[in-house]
């Protein structure tokens, strides 16, 4: 699986350079910090992170906490301020927790770009794959007609405090609301701390609070693979829909054995590729502008908004195409 993801990697990546070089005297030094370290969704970030070192001659490299924790995340940022990195490409688990420590960082004159974070502030731009809500609506038209539009549905984020993952559940509910009128939210957020063990302990706990519940939606990577275990030991594959943010690698056993019935995401190497692509055209001064190509897919015409920089890089993956998606 490894060398596929590698190979994978640099089919998506291949020919991608920057248009400025390097200074002569400069090794930009880049970290880029996300949630948690070692799960999938992370590890395959690394893969774009590792790849743009290569390309750029920049030390670039990805760390996380060992847990899903905020306050640890902090601490990893200190930390990187004091080594004097000079660019910091973030994916915020709470990004209001994170705003002292970013701030701090800038005024250091530290380059500071975000993903999955359009509402911080000390920020100099945030990455976004898409535009949140209308990825929350697809995933909930999927869900909707699994359903046959109609029935009870539960929600989970990673945490209740990441701004994409409400987002996403948000404009699901929103869209279910006026367009699926006949379909149910039972339970509040189900929040899963982007840990499997997690999403699958709150499944059974919604499964067994709602025993006419037919729609799971999943945030984090992991949480349908939660449900769907949850789903394949209750035997209700049949009786069930479950959709979500993951990748092929997380979810795939339970898509193919119908306890999953489909994901949508986006590529994290390719995210953690352009992070650290805007992280090094801030540092050599390169205008980042609306409708700007980043040359790699998903990010060939982006919409600027504010700082908040927007792609069009979201896939939906089912049964029927999981084999064209081998990470």
């Amino acid at each position: 699986m490894k060398t596929a993801l590698t190979l994978l990697a640099c089919t998506a990546l291949t020919g991608i350079a920057l248009t400025t070089p390097l200074a002569a005297q400069d090794k930009p030094k880049i970290a880029t910090v996300v949630k948690i370290a070692g799960i999938r969704w992370f590890n395959r970030m690394e893969e774009g992170v590792k790849k743009f070192a290569t390309d750029t001659g920049a030390d670039a490299f990805e760390v996380g906490p060992a847990q899903a924790d905020p306050q640890q995340q902090v601490a990893l940022i200190e930390d990187m301020i004091a080594q004097g990195v000079n660019a910091l490409a973030v994916v915020p688990m709470s990004p209001e927790a994170l705003e002292p420590v970013l701030g701090k960082a800038m005024e250091s004159g530290i380059t500071v770009i975000t993903h999955e974070a359009a509402s911080q502030k000390n920020t100099k731009y945030d990455l976004e794959a898409f535009q949140n809500e209308a990825f929350g609506a697809n995933l909930m038209e999927h869900l909707a007609q699994c359903m046959g539009g109609e029935g009870e549905y539960a929600v989970f984020v990673g945490s209740l405090t990441s701004q994409t993952h409400n987002q996403w559940v948000d404009g699901a509910i929103a869209y279910q609301k006026e367009k699926y009128p006949n379909m149910r939210l039972v339970g509040d957020k189900n929040e899963t701390f982007d840990d499997q063990q997690k999403a699958y302990e709150k499944a059974q706990e919604m499964l067994r609070a709602f025993p006419n519940v037919k729609g799971l939606q999943g945030s984090a990577s992991t949480d349908v693979a939660g449900i769907g275990l949850a789903i394949e030991e209750r035997g209700l594959a049949d009786k069930t829909c479950v959709f979500g943010t993951s990748l092929p690698s997380i979810a795939g056993r339970y898509i193919e054995t119908g306890a999953v019935d489909g994901i949508g995401f986006w590529d994290p190497a390719v995210a953690g590729y352009a992070m650290n692509k805007l992280a090094m055209m801030v540092m050599n001064g390169e205008e980042v502008k609306d409708g700007m190509d980043l040359e790699l897919e998903g990010y060939n015409s982006v919409k600027l908004d504010g700082k908040v920089i927007y792609g069009q890089a979201w896939v939906n993956v089912n049964r029927d195409n999981i084999a064209d998606y081998p990470f």
